[in-house]
């Protein structure tokens, strides 16, 4: 019998936990707008906008199989509750040093690595949490709903930074964001351990093993390998996105902040779907299909000059980019090993978080040397391209994903 919509949300740990979840992510992404216009005031430079994402992201590139490998040996509740601690600490430092006038551009990259140097431990641990809480049979509802919260916050975050960036200044946004922690601290502490559907295995694996077991699938393999095209050549117009709205689209800090959202907003339709019909979904023609959206909806982002067309390309990006994620998150969580899960999820974040900086280097680059909207088209053919051919691979050897027995019917 197929999984009831939203069927994750019956378990209360999972309900505390993305409850907080949302709160914290709303700020995380009040954060992030201010950051990159803070960037863009102190220096009028694309490349360096792109620096500050790509600083931010080089932890994750370093320590994150290394972080997948912890995930599968620690009590996840309690290290999440530390890591998020930090989280809070490392916003709060970056409010008050703006609020005193005291930021400058070295202490943006300092602070924007420390925060990633947490994020190469947390987000490993947080995805292979979700299995735990839910169990198998649910963790593609959990993960759909979990993007969903990310994308919602995608949503409502970058308004709200759009509204305080022109009325209170980049340090009220990051207050909020040291603020929000408290959320997902709270709905941390208040989980009832025991009621979750596993904890950390007896089973300790290498990380060659995880990495064997992915290489070892014709699926997983081209799955990670159209994710890996992704963050460097298509996700990393995120990086340009300030000055693709001020040099493209004659767009101040709102407009920027409208342009967020409304990837956001398609993505968070794209998850909302996948959590209340997912199980009517072919999983693979979705997951192939999707990224070909996606890549072509990113090349003609690139071509435009027209502020209402982005605004609408962007959404229909969104929900590409959501199904393909989530999809492809939930295959590689639901056919890996419950000892070599965190590992596995280690090697998708380093693919999507870890190789951000690759793609906001070569996006801010290119943006500076020949423009942002030819940076962004130069990103969509490269993502077209690998997409298509992963289509045309898997349909000519008609390979399929194989789910075992104690997965459960997603």
């Amino acid at each position: 019998m197929p999984p009831a919509p939203f069927a994750a949300l019956r378990h209360r740990n999972f309900r505390l936990f993305i409850s907080g979840q949302f709160i914290s992510l709303c700020g995380t992404w009040v954060q992030t707008v201010a950051l990159g216009w803070l960037a863009l005031e102190l220096t009028n430079s694309a490349f360096q906008v792109g620096l500050v994402t790509a600083v931010g992201s080089l932890p994750v590139l370093l320590f994150t199989l290394y972080g997948g490998v912890v995930a599968d040996r620690v009590d996840k509740r309690r290290a999440l509750f530390v890591l998020r601690s930090l989280f809070m600490l490392d916003a709060l430092a970056l409010g008050l040093m703006t609020a005193f006038g005291l930021i400058t551009l070295p202490w943006i990259y300092v602070l924007a690595f420390a925060s990633g140097l947490v994020s190469a431990f947390e987000i490993p641990i947080r995805q292979s949490f979700l299995v735990e809480m839910v169990g198998k049979a649910d963790t593609m509802n959990a993960v759909a709903l979990n993007s969903s919260a990310f994308n919602l916050s995608r949503v409502i975050g970058p308004a709200v930074a759009g509204t305080l960036l022109a009325s209170a200044g980049t340090a009220a946004c990051f207050l909020i964001n040291a603020a929000s922690s408290i959320a997902v601290l709270v709905g941390l502490a208040r989980m009832r351990p025991e009621e979750n559907q596993g904890g950390p295995p007896l089973q300790r694996a290498s990380l060659r093993e995880g990495m064997r077991h992915v290489l070892a699938d014709q699926w997983s393999r081209v799955l990670v390998t159209v994710t890996a095209c992704f963050t460097i050549f298509g996700s990393s117009f995120i990086a340009v996105l300030p000055v693709f709205a001020r040099d493209v689209l004659a767009a101040g800090a709102g407009g920027y902040g409208a342009l967020t959202s409304a990837f956001g907003i398609g993505a968070a339709a794209g998850a909302l779907s996948i959590a209340a019909m997912g199980h009517r979904f072919s999983r693979e023609r979705v997951v192939l299909w999707g990224g070909v959206a996606f890549s072509a909806v990113v090349l003609l982002l690139g071509a435009t000059r027209f502020y209402p067309l982005a605004f609408v390309l962007l959404m229909v990006a969104g929900l590409a980019a959501a199904l393909t994620a989530i999809l492809t998150n939930t295959i590689l969580q639901t056919t890996a090993p419950d000892h070599l899960r965190g590992q596995v999820v280690g090697l998708y974040s380093f693919i999507v978080v870890g190789m951000a900086p690759i793609g906001a280097l070569q996006a801010g680059w290119f943006a500076e040397h020949l423009g942002a909207g030819m940076a962004v088209m130069l990103g969509g053919t490269a993502c077209l391209v690998v997409s298509s051919s992963a289509v045309w691979a898997l349909s000519r050897n008609r390979v399929g994903v194989t789910i075992p027995t104690d997965a459960g019917e997603q």
